[in-house]
Order: C-alpha cells, then sequence, then structure tokens
C-alpha cells in the first residue's frame, strides 16, 4: 500500500511542478471558443452508446460536503480506434498529420503514423487511438454528432465496477485499477477484450488515459460544471484544490495527468471516447 501511495503522491508532484513550469501556456478559454472553424465533413459512427441515467456524487476534489450532479447521457461504450479515426481524416483532410495548425496540435501529433491515410505498421485497427490533441478529439466528436464527456461524466462512470455502480468503497477498488495503470504498452490492445463495467462500458483503466472536455478545470476556481472557466489558472496549481478520498490513489493519477496537460499536447497513450446529451433511455 505505501509502494503505491509514494507512486502517486510523486507522480502527482511531478504533474503539478512540471505544469506550472511551461513558458508557452495556451489559453483555452479562448481557442475553446474559436475551435474547429473549418467546416467539418460529416462522418458515421456506429458505436454502441450506453446510456447513463445520472445521479450525485462526491468529487475527488473541492470541499467534502460538495456533491457534483451528472444529469443523463448516453457514453460510447469504448473508445475511438485507429480505423474510425482513419476515417475520419480521409475525409476531413486538415486534421491529417500534414495540415494540422499548430495552435491544435504540438509536433507528435499522430506520430507513429507514416503518411497521412496510412496506420503504422503494426498498429491493430481496432486499438484505441492515441497521439491525438484535445482539440482533434473534439473536431472527431463533432462530426460524428457527439461531444467528448464531462470530466464528471467520466468520473461518475469510473466509479463502478463489473458488479457496482459505486465501488470506491470496495478495499481493492483503487489498488486494481492503478495495477492496469502500470501495465506497460496497453495502448496497443484491441478494444471490448475485457469486460465492461456495471453500466456496459469498456476500457475505462486497462487501454488509455481519455481526454475530457473540461479536462483541466479542477484547478479553476470557477465552478466548471456549470461551463464557467477561469482562463488564469487552468494550467497552474494558483486556485488550491483538496482531494475528499486522499487513499484513491488512481484518482490522483488521473487527476495529475490532467493538470499537467494542455489542449494541443499529444500524448502516446492518451485518447478518447465520445459521449452525447439524452432525455431518452435506450434500448
Amino acid at each position: 500500500m505505501k509502494r503505491k501511495f509514494d507512486i502517486a503522491g510523486c507522480f502527482l508532484l511531478f504533474i503539478l511542478i512540471s505544469a506550472c513550469t511551461q513558458n508557452n501556456q495556451h489559453d483555452l478559454g479562448r481557442e475553446e471558443q474559436k475551435i474547429i472553424t473549418d467546416t467539418l465533413v460529416p462522418i458515421t459512427s456506429v458505436v454502441k452508446m450506453v446510456y447513463i441515467p445520472g445521479g450525485e456524487y462526491k468529487p475527488f476534489y473541492g470541499p467534502d460536503t460538495v456533491m457534483a450532479k451528472v444529469i443523463p447521457f448516453v457514453m460510447d461504450e469504448r473508445a475511438v480506434t485507429n480505423q474510425e479515426y482513419l476515417a475520419f481524416v480521409t475525409k476531413n483532410p486538415q486534421w491529417r498529420k500534414s495540415a494540422i495548425k499548430p495552435l491544435y496540435s504540438d509536433s507528435n501529433y499522430l506520430k507513429d503514423w507514416p503518411s497521412d491515410l496510412q496506420l503504422p505498421k503494426n498498429a491493430k485497427p481496432n486499438a484505441p487511438v492515441c497521439n491525438v490533441s484535445w482539440f482533434a478529439a473534439k473536431a472527431y466528436a463533432k462530426a460524428v454528432g457527439k461531444r467528448l464527456p464531462t470530466l464528471d461524466e467520466w468520473e461518475f462512470i469510473a466509479m463502478a465496477d463489473e458488479i457496482t455502480a459505486n465501488a470506491r468503497n470496495k478495499k481493492n477498488y483503487s489498488d486494481a485499477i492503478i495495477d492496469l495503470y502500470l501495465q506497460k504498452n496497453r495502448q496497443y490492445n484491441e478494444v471490448k477484450l475485457s469486460k465492461p463495467n456495471y453500466w456496459g462500458v469498456y476500457n475505462m483503466f486497462d487501454l488509455i488515459w481519455e481526454w475530457t472536455d473540461d479536462f483541466n478545470s479542477i484547478l479553476s476556481t470557477n465552478d466548471s460544471r456549470a461551463g464557467q472557466y477561469d482562463d488564469k489558472e487552468l494550467f497552474c496549481a494558483g486556485s488550491a484544490t483538496s482531494s475528499t478520498d486522499i487513499l484513491n490513489y488512481a484518482a490522483f493519477m488521473r487527476f495529475a495527468l490532467r493538470t499537467s496537460i494542455k489542449a494541443h499536447y499529444t500524448i502516446c497513450n492518451l485518447g478518447f471516447r465520445c459521449a452525447k446529451d439524452t432525455a431518452i433511455k435506450l434500448n
């Protein structure tokens, strides 16, 4: 147990420090408003979406007495794959690796792809796409008529194990997730090879880290769940946050990552899945 606390604690400290030493910070608040000015060609998504009834949950961060409310929504049962992203850039050339604007991605965007329309030689078509920025993920989601999940939506689903909607109080809940996080090269595996959780959602922990729409809003003084963003504090620990569950080391690692990255970053094991608003339960 102490070993895992050390891993998570050191990881969190390193990430927070590195986040605050970056000089070329992106102004997410303004860029979010002007993102994707080019016309997107719609594409069809065949991914099954899972109905999530919503409810209240205690966020990992913030005052211990505050409950976050999650309204009903639908979530893709799995992450977007290499094959699906290839279909997206095929119809939307402005998002190909040779054409993407530097504003929207760093130089590692799709870095393993040998060309604009060619997957890496050893890449599995049904493995999750990685090395895509938040901007690119947003563009894909818009093209398929969806959006990125919010942080609260993602974390609400992440509370579940295979049999329980909220497993956070189970003894081995966090340890089991950390064991998955520590597996090397997990991002190269295909989606849906493991069992789904209580909601029918696959691979929340065993493949990749995932973008959320408001991924870095936990460091803002405003309430991100109300759609308010404070540009000055999005990327640096200028506003203090406190954990409501100091033993949830897996959540420490997720929030450490989110507070360290910027919207144009691409990482070899960071991908995404899509969500959508709904008031109707899917069959």
